[in-house]
């Protein structure tokens, strides 16, 4: 029987891996940890337990979304105003 949380954390696993993209250490550095870190809990089954995981990788994509839109606004700034 498959696991009715398994879409969410295909789900999460794209999102994360998209974002990671434009990491500041590398894509395949942050693909690595990704890969790693969702390995390390492939075996966990208790939804409760997989419930907090999927909300602990959602608050991990909104701290990327932030680093990307801070160094986007930094660079605006810093073409258009001098320090």
């Amino acid at each position: 029987m498959a696991n009715p949380l398994r879409s969410e954390v295909v789900r999460l696993y794209k999102n994360l891996l998209y974002l990671g993209r434009e990491y500041p250490k590398g894509a395949d550095y942050f693909r690595d940890r990704l890969r790693a870190a969702f390995t390390k809990n492939k075996s966990v089954q208790d939804p409760e337990q997989i419930k907090t995981m999927i909300a602990r990788g959602e608050f991990v994509a909104r701290e990327l979304e932030a680093l990307y839109y801070l160094r986007k606004y930094r660079a605006m700034k810093k073409r258009y105003y001098e320090d």
